[in-house]
Protein backbone atom coordinates (compact mmCIF):
# COMPACT_ATOMS: atom_id res chain seq x y z
CA UNK A 1 0.00 0.00 0.00
CA UNK A 2 1.07 3.61 -0.58
CA UNK A 3 1.48 6.34 2.03
CA UNK A 4 -0.27 9.22 1.11
CA UNK A 5 1.03 12.11 0.05
CA UNK A 6 -1.29 14.55 1.69
CA UNK A 7 0.91 17.23 2.80
CA UNK A 8 2.36 18.79 -0.64
CA UNK A 9 -1.44 18.70 -2.06
CA UNK A 10 -2.86 20.25 0.77
CA UNK A 11 -0.21 22.86 -0.55
CA UNK A 12 -1.05 23.23 -3.51
CA UNK A 13 -4.67 23.75 -1.93
CA UNK A 14 -3.70 27.32 -0.35
CA UNK A 15 -6.45 29.48 -2.30
CA UNK A 16 -8.58 26.03 -2.76
CA UNK A 17 -9.31 25.81 1.15
CA UNK A 18 -8.03 29.71 2.80
CA UNK A 19 -5.28 28.82 4.52
CA UNK A 20 -4.80 32.58 4.83
CA UNK A 21 -7.39 33.15 6.75
CA UNK A 22 -8.40 31.97 10.47
CA UNK A 23 -11.98 31.35 11.25
CA UNK A 24 -13.17 35.19 12.45
CA UNK A 25 -11.55 36.46 9.13
CA UNK A 26 -13.60 37.65 5.77
CA UNK A 27 -12.51 35.10 2.51
CA UNK A 28 -9.54 36.73 0.59
CA UNK A 29 -9.76 37.61 -2.49
CA UNK A 30 -8.74 35.28 -5.55
CA UNK A 31 -10.29 32.14 -3.34
CA UNK A 32 -11.81 29.75 -5.48
CA UNK A 33 -15.85 29.08 -4.19
CA UNK A 34 -17.44 26.46 -3.16
CA UNK A 35 -18.86 26.13 -5.87
CA UNK A 36 -15.90 25.85 -8.29
CA UNK A 37 -14.75 23.20 -6.22
CA UNK A 38 -18.34 21.04 -5.95
CA UNK A 39 -17.18 17.76 -7.75
CA UNK A 40 -15.57 14.47 -7.12
CA UNK A 41 -11.92 15.81 -7.51
CA UNK A 42 -12.80 18.92 -5.69
CA UNK A 43 -13.97 16.86 -2.64
CA UNK A 44 -10.45 15.02 -3.07
CA UNK A 45 -8.60 18.10 -2.75
CA UNK A 46 -10.41 19.54 0.04
CA UNK A 47 -9.83 16.81 1.76
CA UNK A 48 -6.33 16.48 1.14
CA UNK A 49 -6.10 19.66 2.36
CA UNK A 50 -7.66 19.28 5.73
CA UNK A 51 -4.87 16.25 5.96
CA UNK A 52 -2.22 19.19 5.04
CA UNK A 53 -2.16 20.60 8.83
CA UNK A 54 -1.23 17.83 10.38
CA UNK A 55 2.50 18.49 10.55
CA UNK A 56 1.30 22.01 11.91
CA UNK A 57 2.81 24.16 8.92
CA UNK A 58 0.70 26.96 6.11
CA UNK A 59 4.06 27.87 4.72
CA UNK A 60 7.49 28.50 4.85
CA UNK A 61 9.67 25.94 7.82
CA UNK A 62 10.35 28.37 10.38
CA UNK A 63 8.36 29.40 13.51
CA UNK A 64 5.63 26.32 13.86
CA UNK A 65 7.20 24.51 17.02
CA UNK A 66 4.00 24.97 19.24
CA UNK A 67 1.77 23.43 16.38
CA UNK A 68 4.00 20.78 15.41
CA UNK A 69 2.54 17.49 16.20
CA UNK A 70 5.01 16.34 18.82
CA UNK A 71 3.88 18.83 21.12
CA UNK A 72 7.78 19.14 22.37
CA UNK A 73 6.61 22.66 23.79
CA UNK A 74 3.99 22.76 25.19
CA UNK A 75 3.55 18.73 26.16
CA UNK A 76 6.83 18.43 27.14
CA UNK A 77 8.85 21.46 28.06
CA UNK A 78 5.83 22.66 30.23
CA UNK A 79 6.54 19.31 32.00
CA UNK A 80 9.21 17.95 34.04
CA UNK A 81 10.71 16.40 31.29
CA UNK A 82 12.51 18.56 29.12
CA UNK A 83 14.02 21.95 29.10
CA UNK A 84 13.60 24.25 26.01
CA UNK A 85 17.88 24.00 25.85
CA UNK A 86 19.51 26.75 23.50
CA UNK A 87 20.46 29.50 25.23
CA UNK A 88 18.98 31.54 27.91
CA UNK A 89 18.24 34.41 25.60
CA UNK A 90 16.77 32.45 22.55
CA UNK A 91 13.13 32.50 21.90
CA UNK A 92 12.09 33.94 25.38
CA UNK A 93 8.82 33.04 24.72
CA UNK A 94 9.57 29.89 25.36
CA UNK A 95 11.13 30.42 28.51
CA UNK A 96 7.86 32.03 29.79
CA UNK A 97 5.75 29.00 29.11
CA UNK A 98 8.54 27.11 30.51
CA UNK A 99 8.45 28.94 33.67
CA UNK A 100 4.59 28.39 33.49
CA UNK A 101 4.53 32.55 32.94
CA UNK A 102 3.17 33.44 29.61
CA UNK A 103 0.92 36.09 28.84
CA UNK A 104 -1.67 36.03 26.22
CA UNK A 105 0.48 37.58 23.47
CA UNK A 106 3.16 34.60 23.57
CA UNK A 107 3.50 34.08 19.99
CA UNK A 108 3.90 30.06 20.61
CA UNK A 109 0.04 29.60 21.70
CA UNK A 110 -1.45 32.09 18.66
CA UNK A 111 0.85 29.47 16.53
CA UNK A 112 -0.94 26.73 17.69
CA UNK A 113 -4.29 28.22 17.75
CA UNK A 114 -4.03 29.11 14.37
CA UNK A 115 -2.93 26.37 12.68
CA UNK A 116 -5.61 24.23 14.44
CA UNK A 117 -8.45 26.59 13.48
CA UNK A 118 -7.03 26.33 9.50
CA UNK A 119 -7.30 22.70 9.62
CA UNK A 120 -11.03 22.81 11.28
CA UNK A 121 -11.28 25.64 8.45
CA UNK A 122 -10.59 22.97 5.78
CA UNK A 123 -12.14 20.10 7.32
CA UNK A 124 -15.21 22.12 7.44
CA UNK A 125 -15.16 23.37 3.45
CA UNK A 126 -14.27 19.15 2.73
CA UNK A 127 -17.74 18.39 4.60
CA UNK A 128 -19.81 21.69 3.24
CA UNK A 129 -18.55 20.51 -0.50
CA UNK A 130 -19.60 17.26 -0.15
CA UNK A 131 -23.29 17.83 0.99
CA UNK A 132 -23.35 20.38 -2.08
CA UNK A 133 -22.01 17.53 -4.54
CA UNK A 134 -24.17 15.34 -3.09
CA UNK A 135 -27.56 17.18 -2.93
CA UNK A 136 -26.50 18.25 -6.24
CA UNK A 137 -27.46 17.75 -10.11
CA UNK A 138 -23.78 16.35 -10.93
CA UNK A 139 -21.50 13.25 -10.66
CA UNK A 140 -22.43 12.06 -6.80
CA UNK A 141 -19.82 9.95 -4.73
CA UNK A 142 -21.52 5.88 -3.91
CA UNK A 143 -22.63 6.33 -0.95
CA UNK A 144 -20.18 4.47 1.04
CA UNK A 145 -17.18 6.71 -0.03
CA UNK A 146 -19.62 9.74 0.50
CA UNK A 147 -19.79 8.34 4.42
CA UNK A 148 -16.11 7.88 4.13
CA UNK A 149 -14.87 11.02 3.43
CA UNK A 150 -17.66 12.83 5.83
CA UNK A 151 -15.60 10.11 8.59
CA UNK A 152 -12.41 11.26 7.57
CA UNK A 153 -12.85 14.93 7.35
CA UNK A 154 -14.84 14.84 10.73
CA UNK A 155 -11.76 12.49 12.09
CA UNK A 156 -9.33 15.29 11.44
CA UNK A 157 -11.51 17.84 12.77
CA UNK A 158 -12.01 16.25 16.15
CA UNK A 159 -7.87 16.19 16.30
CA UNK A 160 -7.52 19.84 15.77
CA UNK A 161 -9.92 20.07 18.15
CA UNK A 162 -8.58 18.00 20.78
CA UNK A 163 -5.14 20.10 20.19
CA UNK A 164 -7.22 23.23 20.96
CA UNK A 165 -8.86 21.66 24.11
CA UNK A 166 -6.71 20.39 25.98
CA UNK A 167 -4.24 23.54 25.30
CA UNK A 168 -6.53 26.14 26.05
CA UNK A 169 -9.96 24.37 27.42
CA UNK A 170 -12.32 27.29 26.53
CA UNK A 171 -12.43 26.90 22.43
CA UNK A 172 -15.14 28.60 20.22
CA UNK A 173 -16.76 25.82 18.23
CA UNK A 174 -17.12 26.09 14.39
CA UNK A 175 -19.02 23.79 12.32
CA UNK A 176 -19.85 23.47 8.50
CA UNK A 177 -23.18 25.14 9.46
CA UNK A 178 -21.66 27.70 11.54
CA UNK A 179 -22.73 31.31 10.02
CA UNK A 180 -21.77 33.80 13.08
CA UNK A 181 -18.86 35.27 12.38
CA UNK A 182 -17.59 34.77 16.12
CA UNK A 183 -18.79 32.21 18.21
CA UNK A 184 -18.86 32.55 22.40
CA UNK A 185 -15.56 29.97 23.72
CA UNK A 186 -17.44 29.08 26.72
CA UNK A 187 -19.71 26.30 26.33
CA UNK A 188 -17.59 22.61 26.62
CA UNK A 189 -16.94 21.40 23.18
CA UNK A 190 -15.83 18.19 24.80
CA UNK A 191 -19.01 16.29 23.51
CA UNK A 192 -18.65 17.52 19.84
CA UNK A 193 -15.06 15.99 19.75
CA UNK A 194 -16.58 12.79 20.50
CA UNK A 195 -19.07 12.86 17.82
CA UNK A 196 -16.78 13.37 15.12
CA UNK A 197 -14.44 10.48 16.26
CA UNK A 198 -17.77 8.76 17.15
CA UNK A 199 -19.11 9.17 13.51
CA UNK A 200 -15.33 8.18 12.13
CA UNK A 201 -15.36 4.80 14.12
CA UNK A 202 -18.82 3.74 12.60
CA UNK A 203 -17.66 4.68 9.34
CA UNK A 204 -14.81 3.94 8.57
CA UNK A 205 -13.23 0.63 7.39
CA UNK A 206 -10.15 -1.39 9.89
CA UNK A 207 -7.85 -1.49 6.44
CA UNK A 208 -6.16 1.59 5.11
CA UNK A 209 -8.42 3.77 3.86
CA UNK A 210 -8.62 4.13 -0.12
CA UNK A 211 -5.34 1.89 0.27
CA UNK A 212 -3.55 4.85 1.46
CA UNK A 213 -0.91 4.60 4.66
CA UNK A 214 -1.74 7.96 6.60
CA UNK A 215 -5.32 8.15 6.25
CA UNK A 216 -7.57 7.82 9.08
CA UNK A 217 -9.03 4.19 9.78
CA UNK A 218 -11.45 2.60 12.01
CA UNK A 219 -8.95 1.62 14.39
CA UNK A 220 -7.26 5.13 14.77
CA UNK A 221 -10.78 6.32 15.49
CA UNK A 222 -11.16 3.61 18.00
CA UNK A 223 -8.00 4.94 19.69
CA UNK A 224 -8.27 8.91 19.27
CA UNK A 225 -12.39 8.40 20.95
CA UNK A 226 -10.60 6.06 23.69
CA UNK A 227 -8.82 9.11 24.54
CA UNK A 228 -10.72 11.61 24.20
CA UNK A 229 -12.80 9.94 26.80
CA UNK A 230 -9.88 9.12 28.59
CA UNK A 231 -9.37 12.82 29.30
CA UNK A 232 -13.18 12.67 30.52
CA UNK A 233 -12.51 10.21 33.00
CA UNK A 234 -14.90 8.05 31.03
CA UNK A 235 -12.74 4.85 32.09
CA UNK A 236 -15.70 2.26 31.19
CA UNK A 237 -16.55 4.14 27.96
CA UNK A 238 -13.16 4.40 27.08
CA UNK A 239 -12.03 0.58 27.91
CA UNK A 240 -13.85 -1.49 25.02
CA UNK A 241 -12.36 1.05 22.35
CA UNK A 242 -8.83 0.62 23.89
CA UNK A 243 -9.30 -2.94 23.62
CA UNK A 244 -10.47 -3.10 20.05
CA UNK A 245 -7.43 -1.85 19.05
CA UNK A 246 -5.18 -4.22 21.12
CA UNK A 247 -7.47 -7.23 19.69
CA UNK A 248 -6.22 -5.75 15.89
CA UNK A 249 -2.01 -5.32 16.57
CA UNK A 250 0.05 -7.91 17.00
CA UNK A 251 1.27 -8.01 21.34
CA UNK A 252 3.21 -5.00 21.95
CA UNK A 253 5.87 -7.68 23.34
CA UNK A 254 6.86 -8.92 19.79
CA UNK A 255 7.29 -5.28 18.67
CA UNK A 256 10.60 -3.29 18.19
CA UNK A 257 10.38 -0.36 20.23
CA UNK A 258 13.53 1.29 18.62
CA UNK A 259 11.24 0.87 14.99
CA UNK A 260 8.83 3.70 16.38
CA UNK A 261 11.58 6.02 16.22
CA UNK A 262 13.64 4.48 12.83
CA UNK A 263 12.93 6.45 9.68
CA UNK A 264 13.19 3.40 7.51
CA UNK A 265 10.46 1.77 9.47
CA UNK A 266 7.89 3.94 9.58
CA UNK A 267 4.13 3.17 9.74
CA UNK A 268 4.72 -0.06 11.29
CA UNK A 269 2.35 -2.50 13.48
CA UNK A 270 2.77 -0.12 16.45
CA UNK A 271 1.51 3.02 14.34
CA UNK A 272 -2.03 3.48 15.43
CA UNK A 273 -2.18 6.81 13.51
CA UNK A 274 1.03 9.31 12.51
CA UNK A 275 1.70 11.97 10.50
CA UNK A 276 2.98 11.51 7.47
CA UNK A 277 6.47 14.13 6.70
CA UNK A 278 8.06 13.89 3.47
CA UNK A 279 10.74 15.78 2.39
CA UNK A 280 13.46 15.95 -0.98
CA UNK A 281 11.47 14.08 -3.45
CA UNK A 282 7.77 16.49 -2.60
CA UNK A 283 8.97 19.52 -4.43
CA UNK A 284 8.12 21.45 -1.41
CA UNK A 285 11.89 22.52 -0.15
CA UNK A 286 10.79 20.99 3.72
CA UNK A 287 7.40 22.37 4.04
CA UNK A 288 6.15 18.85 4.28
CA UNK A 289 8.72 17.98 6.71
CA UNK A 290 8.76 17.55 10.33
CA UNK A 291 9.19 21.18 10.43
CA UNK A 292 7.82 21.43 13.72
CA UNK A 293 11.20 19.66 15.63
CA UNK A 294 13.49 21.59 13.04
CA UNK A 295 15.04 23.11 16.22
CA UNK A 296 15.39 20.03 18.09
CA UNK A 297 18.77 18.39 17.44
CA UNK A 298 22.26 18.45 18.93
CA UNK A 299 24.29 21.37 18.63
CA UNK A 300 27.61 21.97 16.60
CA UNK A 301 31.11 20.30 18.02
CA UNK A 302 31.54 16.79 17.57
CA UNK A 303 27.90 16.43 16.51
CA UNK A 304 26.97 15.93 12.78
CA UNK A 305 24.72 19.37 12.88
CA UNK A 306 25.14 22.86 13.54
CA UNK A 307 21.42 24.08 15.11
CA UNK A 308 19.50 25.03 17.27
CA UNK A 309 20.32 22.96 20.36
CA UNK A 310 16.44 22.79 21.72
CA UNK A 311 14.83 20.54 23.56
CA UNK A 312 17.03 18.95 26.27
CA UNK A 313 16.04 15.92 28.47
CA UNK A 314 16.03 17.46 32.24
CA UNK A 315 17.98 15.73 35.10
CA UNK A 316 15.20 15.04 36.63
CA UNK A 317 14.04 12.83 33.83
CA UNK A 318 17.61 10.66 33.01
CA UNK A 319 17.10 10.14 36.63
CA UNK A 320 13.89 8.77 36.08
CA UNK A 321 15.08 5.70 34.25
CA UNK A 322 17.17 4.74 37.02
CA UNK A 323 15.61 1.21 38.48
CA UNK A 324 16.07 -0.86 41.73
CA UNK A 325 18.44 -4.17 41.87
CA UNK A 326 15.04 -5.52 41.29
CA UNK A 327 14.68 -3.78 37.90
CA UNK A 328 11.57 -1.60 38.63
CA UNK A 329 11.29 2.22 38.64
CA UNK A 330 11.78 3.76 41.83
CA UNK A 331 8.22 5.37 41.79
CA UNK A 332 8.18 6.54 44.96
CA UNK A 333 10.94 9.62 43.76
CA UNK A 334 13.76 7.82 45.67
CA UNK A 335 15.62 8.18 41.87
CA UNK A 336 16.58 12.03 42.45
CA UNK A 337 18.68 10.52 45.71
CA UNK A 338 22.53 10.74 44.52
CA UNK A 339 21.23 12.21 41.11
CA UNK A 340 23.05 10.93 38.39
CA UNK A 341 23.91 13.93 36.25
CA UNK A 342 26.88 12.63 33.25
CA UNK A 343 29.84 14.87 33.57
CA UNK A 344 27.51 17.89 34.41
CA UNK A 345 29.06 19.96 37.31
CA UNK A 346 32.78 18.78 36.60
CA UNK A 347 35.81 21.26 36.01
CA UNK A 348 37.42 21.32 32.94
CA UNK A 349 40.13 18.92 33.84
CA UNK A 350 37.47 16.91 35.34
CA UNK A 351 35.60 16.55 32.29
CA UNK A 352 38.47 15.97 30.35
CA UNK A 353 39.10 12.71 31.61
CA UNK A 354 35.83 11.80 32.47
CA UNK A 355 35.08 8.23 32.18
CA UNK A 356 31.21 6.97 31.32
CA UNK A 357 29.31 5.45 34.79
CA UNK A 358 28.64 2.14 33.47
CA UNK A 359 27.82 0.95 36.38
CA UNK A 360 24.79 3.04 36.18
CA UNK A 361 21.46 0.95 36.20
CA UNK A 362 19.05 1.94 34.34
CA UNK A 363 15.64 0.71 32.23
CA UNK A 364 17.24 0.75 28.40
CA UNK A 365 14.91 3.14 27.37
CA UNK A 366 17.03 5.76 28.55
CA UNK A 367 19.40 5.99 25.85
CA UNK A 368 16.91 5.53 23.42
CA UNK A 369 15.36 8.92 24.29
CA UNK A 370 18.27 11.00 25.34
CA UNK A 371 21.91 11.24 24.22
CA UNK A 372 24.41 11.11 27.16
CA UNK A 373 28.29 11.79 27.00
CA UNK A 374 30.10 8.48 26.30
CA UNK A 375 26.97 6.57 24.66
CA UNK A 376 26.96 6.13 21.26
CA UNK A 377 24.30 8.29 19.51
CA UNK A 378 22.24 6.37 17.37
CA UNK A 379 24.99 6.13 14.34
CA UNK A 380 26.45 9.95 14.54
CA UNK A 381 29.65 8.57 16.68
CA UNK A 382 29.81 8.54 20.47
CA UNK A 383 27.77 11.85 22.16
CA UNK A 384 30.33 14.24 23.11
CA UNK A 385 28.86 16.13 26.22
CA UNK A 386 29.11 19.95 25.93
CA UNK A 387 30.63 19.90 22.41
CA UNK A 388 26.94 18.51 21.45
CA UNK A 389 25.36 21.41 23.47
CA UNK A 390 24.35 24.83 23.06
CA UNK A 391 24.63 26.23 26.57
CA UNK A 392 25.16 23.73 29.43
CA UNK A 393 24.07 25.89 32.31
CA UNK A 394 20.76 26.40 31.16
CA UNK A 395 19.88 23.06 29.16
CA UNK A 396 21.66 20.77 30.93
CA UNK A 397 24.07 17.84 29.94
CA UNK A 398 21.33 15.93 27.87
CA UNK A 399 20.24 16.04 23.97
CA UNK A 400 16.98 14.87 22.75
CA UNK A 401 17.14 11.71 20.45
CA UNK A 402 13.49 10.54 19.05
CA UNK A 403 13.15 12.83 16.79
CA UNK A 404 16.69 12.53 14.92
CA UNK A 405 17.42 9.89 12.14
CA UNK A 406 20.28 8.18 11.26
CA UNK A 407 23.13 10.10 10.07
CA UNK A 408 23.49 7.55 6.91
CA UNK A 409 19.81 8.76 6.38
CA UNK A 410 20.71 12.23 6.09
CA UNK A 411 21.27 12.68 1.92
CA UNK A 412 17.44 11.19 1.48
CA UNK A 413 15.78 11.70 5.15
CA UNK A 414 16.75 15.47 5.35
CA UNK A 415 15.10 18.69 3.52
CA UNK A 416 17.35 19.88 0.76
CA UNK A 417 19.63 22.42 2.03
CA UNK A 418 19.38 21.83 5.52
CA UNK A 419 20.12 18.84 8.72
CA UNK A 420 17.47 19.75 10.32
CA UNK A 421 13.91 19.38 8.63
CA UNK A 422 13.60 15.66 8.03
CA UNK A 423 11.16 13.46 6.76
CA UNK A 424 10.62 11.16 10.07
CA UNK A 425 6.61 10.71 10.78
CA UNK A 426 5.55 11.84 13.96
CA UNK A 427 3.19 9.11 15.59
CA UNK A 428 0.07 10.58 17.82
CA UNK A 429 -1.13 7.27 19.05
CA UNK A 430 1.04 4.38 19.08
CA UNK A 431 0.42 1.41 20.61
CA UNK A 432 2.44 1.14 23.91
CA UNK A 433 0.21 4.19 24.28
CA UNK A 434 -3.15 2.17 23.89
CA UNK A 435 -2.19 -0.05 25.98
CA UNK A 436 -1.61 1.97 28.95
CA UNK A 437 -4.16 4.09 28.78
CA UNK A 438 -6.45 0.62 29.06
CA UNK A 439 -4.14 -0.21 31.59
CA UNK A 440 -5.09 3.51 33.45
CA UNK A 441 -8.85 2.30 32.72
CA UNK A 442 -8.52 -0.57 34.53
CA UNK A 443 -6.72 0.70 37.70
CA UNK A 444 -10.00 3.73 37.68
CA UNK A 445 -12.29 0.84 37.35
CA UNK A 446 -10.48 -1.34 40.28
CA UNK A 447 -9.60 -4.14 38.30
CA UNK A 448 -5.69 -3.90 39.30
CA UNK A 449 -4.79 -8.12 37.49
CA UNK A 450 -5.94 -6.49 33.87
CA UNK A 451 -4.05 -2.90 34.75
CA UNK A 452 -0.85 -5.31 35.96
CA UNK A 453 -0.83 -6.99 32.89
CA UNK A 454 -0.80 -4.58 30.51
CA UNK A 455 1.81 -2.41 32.09
CA UNK A 456 3.87 -5.70 32.17
CA UNK A 457 3.87 -6.59 28.97
CA UNK A 458 4.93 -2.66 28.11
CA UNK A 459 7.51 -3.68 30.24
CA UNK A 460 8.69 -7.13 28.97
CA UNK A 461 8.66 -5.17 25.17
CA UNK A 462 11.14 -2.86 26.66
CA UNK A 463 13.61 -5.39 28.39
CA UNK A 464 13.52 -6.98 25.26
CA UNK A 465 15.13 -3.75 23.47
CA UNK A 466 19.09 -5.04 22.33
CA UNK A 467 20.51 -2.05 24.10
CA UNK A 468 24.27 -4.22 24.45
CA UNK A 469 24.51 -4.21 20.45
CA UNK A 470 24.43 -0.55 19.25
CA UNK A 471 24.91 1.14 23.19
CA UNK A 472 27.97 -0.76 23.74
CA UNK A 473 30.77 1.23 24.74
CA UNK A 474 35.23 0.18 23.73
CA UNK A 475 36.55 -0.61 27.74
CA UNK A 476 40.05 -1.64 26.69
CA UNK A 477 42.95 -1.05 24.44
CA UNK A 478 42.35 -4.06 22.89
CA UNK A 479 39.02 -2.64 21.78
CA UNK A 480 36.56 -4.85 23.56
CA UNK A 481 33.27 -3.29 24.17
CA UNK A 482 30.63 -3.89 26.66
CA UNK A 483 27.10 -1.98 27.21
CA UNK A 484 27.08 1.29 28.45
CA UNK A 485 25.11 0.94 31.49
CA UNK A 486 23.33 -1.75 33.24
CA UNK A 487 20.20 -2.51 31.59
CA UNK A 488 17.52 -3.97 34.04
CA UNK A 489 13.85 -4.25 33.49
CA UNK A 490 12.24 -6.55 35.46
CA UNK A 491 7.92 -6.76 35.52
CA UNK A 492 5.85 -5.88 38.65
CA UNK A 493 5.11 -9.20 41.01
CA UNK A 494 2.07 -7.58 41.95
CA UNK A 495 0.10 -4.31 42.61
CA UNK A 496 -1.12 -4.42 46.21
CA UNK A 497 -3.08 -1.56 45.93
CA UNK A 498 -4.96 0.88 43.51
CA UNK A 499 -2.78 3.79 45.04
CA UNK A 500 0.19 1.74 43.97
CA UNK A 501 -1.14 0.85 41.21
CA UNK A 502 -1.98 4.20 39.66
CA UNK A 503 1.14 5.50 40.42
CA UNK A 504 2.88 2.26 38.58
CA UNK A 505 0.81 2.88 35.21
CA UNK A 506 1.22 6.83 35.04
CA UNK A 507 5.49 6.09 35.72
CA UNK A 508 5.41 3.73 32.82
CA UNK A 509 3.99 6.07 30.78
CA UNK A 510 6.66 8.61 31.42
CA UNK A 511 9.29 6.38 30.88
CA UNK A 512 7.81 4.09 27.57
CA UNK A 513 6.54 8.08 26.26
CA UNK A 514 8.97 10.62 27.27
CA UNK A 515 9.41 13.25 24.44
CA UNK A 516 6.69 12.10 22.80
CA UNK A 517 4.77 15.40 24.14
CA UNK A 518 2.11 13.46 26.51
CA UNK A 519 3.60 14.79 29.54
CA UNK A 520 2.32 18.03 30.66
CA UNK A 521 -1.26 17.09 29.52
CA UNK A 522 -1.34 13.51 31.57
CA UNK A 523 0.21 15.59 34.77
CA UNK A 524 -2.82 18.26 34.25
CA UNK A 525 -5.62 15.38 33.52
CA UNK A 526 -4.61 13.65 36.68
CA UNK A 527 -4.72 16.64 38.47
CA UNK A 528 -0.74 16.46 39.74
CA UNK A 529 0.38 19.39 37.86
CA UNK A 530 1.29 21.80 41.03
CA UNK A 531 2.53 18.94 43.30
CA UNK A 532 4.70 17.78 40.23
CA UNK A 533 6.16 20.74 39.01
CA UNK A 534 6.86 22.44 42.41
CA UNK A 535 8.76 19.50 43.37
CA UNK A 536 10.79 19.19 39.83
CA UNK A 537 11.59 22.92 40.21
CA UNK A 538 12.99 22.45 44.14
CA UNK A 539 15.18 19.47 42.43
CA UNK A 540 15.91 20.61 39.04
CA UNK A 541 17.34 23.95 39.95
CA UNK A 542 20.02 22.54 42.32
CA UNK A 543 21.89 22.33 38.84
CA UNK A 544 20.59 24.50 36.77
CA UNK A 545 18.96 27.60 38.61
CA UNK A 546 17.06 29.28 36.12
CA UNK A 547 14.12 26.77 37.13
CA UNK A 548 14.32 27.68 40.97
CA UNK A 549 10.68 29.25 41.96
CA UNK A 550 8.53 27.46 39.45
CA UNK A 551 5.13 27.99 41.43
CA UNK A 552 1.78 26.72 39.72
CA UNK A 553 -2.00 28.34 40.31
CA UNK A 554 -5.03 26.83 38.98
CA UNK A 555 -4.76 29.19 35.74
CA UNK A 556 -1.70 27.13 34.82
CA UNK A 557 -3.64 23.98 33.78
CA UNK A 558 -4.48 25.72 30.42
CA UNK A 559 -2.65 28.43 28.66
CA UNK A 560 -4.32 31.84 28.04
CA UNK A 561 -6.30 32.64 25.01
CA UNK A 562 -4.05 34.31 22.00
CA UNK A 563 -4.53 38.14 22.66
CA UNK A 564 -5.03 38.78 19.01
CA UNK A 565 -8.39 36.52 18.54
CA UNK A 566 -9.75 38.15 22.02
CA UNK A 567 -9.61 41.60 19.89
CA UNK A 568 -11.12 40.04 16.79
CA UNK A 569 -13.92 38.94 18.36
CA UNK A 570 -14.68 41.79 20.16
CA UNK A 571 -15.50 41.14 23.07
CA UNK A 572 -17.19 37.77 22.45
CA UNK A 573 -13.85 35.37 23.11
CA UNK A 574 -13.44 35.17 26.87
CA UNK A 575 -10.30 34.75 28.09
CA UNK A 576 -9.56 32.13 30.35
CA UNK A 577 -9.59 32.34 33.84
CA UNK A 578 -6.42 33.95 36.16
CA UNK A 579 -4.79 35.27 32.54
Amino acid sequence: MKKINYIIFGMMLVAAVGCKKDFLEKRPQGELSQEQLTSQEGVEVALTGAYGLLNGNLNGTWGNYASGPSQWLLGEVTSDNAHKGSDVGDQPNMNALERHAPTSTNDNLSVLWTRCFEGIQRCNSTLRILAALQSGSGKKFPEARAAEIQAEARFLRGHYYFFLARAFKNVPLITETTTEPAVDNTADIYPAIVEDFTYAVANLSAGATQGQLGRADKVAAQAYLGKVLLYQKKYAEALPLFTAVMAARPSIVGLNYKDNFDITKENGPETIFAVQHAVGTDGSSGENGNVGDMLNYPYGGTSKTTCCGFFQPSIDLANAFRVTPAGLPMIDGTYRNNPYKSDFGLTPAQKATYQLERSLTVDPRMDYTMGRRGVPFRDWGVMGGDSWIREVSSGGPFVTYKNTIEFSQFTVGNAPGTDNVNGLNVNLIRLADVYLMAAECQVELGNLAEALRLVNLVRERAASIPASTDKAVVIDDDGNTAPAATYRVNQYPSFPTQAYARDAVRFERRLELAMEGHRFYDLVRWGILKQTIESYSAFESQFLPNYRGITIGEEDNYFPIPQEQLDRSNGVLKQNPGY
